[in-house]
């Protein structure tokens, strides 16, 4: 476990906010992970909102969008996604960061040369009573499949309280931001494997 005031090359994470509400709830809650990953690793917000979806007939020239994408994520150590939860699903837009970032960098690559292969990951999330289990669970299915390195063991879902939803925002408790700073100490030790 790399301990904080350690002084060493920090790894840097990417994240990766599902909502791209400018004051989302999965926002809320990677700026505390952000803030308990303090002196201990660095942070990096992966910007990937103009997106467009994957499409074949426009994958080559790569799309200035998609190349700044890949340019952000080869840039990191690890990956970190704030997933919400939409119909028992993670976003549209989270699955179609990943489909580009599961393809070849060139025309004739191979899919073993992306930018995210043997990259580790983990999820976090926060939603109605599921939690978000169903949302992580996709994202864990889909990383594994596309090669990348997923700590699925203590990843942290929460369920947001009834004045979150009412007033469009949250801050994470004391209580919870205990859960997710154990999943912060078990993913810096599983970059450090």
């Amino acid at each position: 476990m790399i301990e904080k005031g350690t002084i060493l090359s920090l790894p840097t994470i990417g994240f990766v906010v599902g909502s791209l509400r400018k004051n989302s709830f999965n926002r809320s809650l990677a700026e505390k992970a952000q803030e308990l990953l303090e002196g201990r690793a660095n942070v990096t917000y992966i910007e990937f909102d103009g997106l467009p979806f994957v499409n074949q007939d426009e994958e080559f020239p790569t799309p200035a969008v998609v190349a700044n994408v890949r340019e952000q994520v080869g840039a990191v150590d690890a990956l970190w996604v704030f997933t919400p939860q939409y119909n028992a699903q993670m976003p549209a837009q989270v699955k179609n960061f990943f489909d580009w970032l599961s393809r070849p960098t060139t025309p004739n690559g191979s899919m073993q040369e992306t930018v995210v292969r043997g990259m580790p990951v983990t999820a976090s999330g926060a939603s109605g009573p599921a939690a978000t289990a169903e949302a992580r669970a996709a994202v864990n299915d889909l990383t594994a499949f596309i090669g990348m390195n997923v700590m699925t063991d203590g990843q942290a879902g929460f369920v947001l309280p009834g004045e979150a939803w009412a007033e469009g925002s949250w801050t994470v408790s004391d209580e919870d931001a205990k859960v997710l700073g154990a999943q912060v100490d078990a993913f810096l030790a599983f970059i450090g494997k």
